[in-house]
């Protein structure tokens, strides 16, 4: 009964929203402004908690919509914070196998916490790339946080170097080592600089390892030349 009144209730809003979101085009009322934001929200609380990964997805397209029009709300952070451990710290178990194990979900939600930006969704990023596995999401996850470009204490450095090891070690991916590379680009951008040794190490790495293609391996080899000239 109570998943029924779920669905019921979630139509009503899903068969609602559209109507308020056609007034976009017109001059809207404070509130309705406030009605359709409430709604939205609603439903991206609700979608986001559902079982299947389909509602997971309807909440991603509600969350990036509301972004779009600069909605950050600190409710669709929390949806996104959920959504990006789903499966993995968030996990649902059905004679022994995880159910909720989806990717796709994970590495979207990765995408829109990089745009919501706040210290809060650094640190559920810098949470995903220490107990995540898929490369997918580990690679979005990486570019949201260069994105961010917080680094207190090289945290967010040490995070992206420590998933970068991880893979170089036992499974070397080309898109993960590019969005390393570039990550590490942003970052001395932003901060001024990167005081951690270990960065140049990575990037030689990369740049000498025949694990990765050529493209990858020069674009390592200029930022690494970037960084040394710049007197890091």
């Amino acid at each position: 009964m109570l998943h029924l009144k779920r669905f019921l209730f979630i139509a009503a809003l899903l068969a609602a929203l559209p109507m308020m979101l056609m007034g976009q085009s017109q001059d809207m009322t404070v509130e309705e402004s406030y009605l359709q934001e409430s709604v939205e929200l609603m439903i991206i609380r609700e979608q986001s908690r559902a079982e299947s990964r389909d509602m997971k997805m309807v909440a991603l397209e509600y969350i990036g919509d509301a972004i779009a029009r600069g909605n950050k709300a600190e409710e669709i952070r929390v949806a996104l914070d959920h959504l990006s451990l789903e499966g993995v710290l968030n996990v649902t178990r059905e004679n022994g196998r995880v159910m909720n194990n989806f990717p796709d979900v994970r590495a979207k939600a990765a995408t829109y916490l990089g745009q919501i930006g706040t210290p809060e969704a650094k640190d559920t990023l810098v949470k995903m790339v220490a107990i995540d596995s898929e490369p997918m999401v580990l690679t979005e996850a990486i570019k949201s946080l260069a994105t961010i470009g917080l680094n207190d204490n090289n945290e967010t450095v040490n995070a992206i170097l420590w998933t970068f090891n991880r893979f170089d070690h036992l499974k070397p991916d080309n898109l993960m080592a590019l969005s390393t590379i570039e990550a590490f680009e942003k970052l001395y951008a932003t901060n001024g600089g990167l005081r951690e040794p270990a960065v140049i190490q990575a990037l030689a790495r990369i740049a000498e390892s025949g694990n990765y293609i050529r493209p990858v391996r020069e674009r390592a080899r200029q930022v690494m030349e970037d960084l040394i000239k710049s007197g890091e």
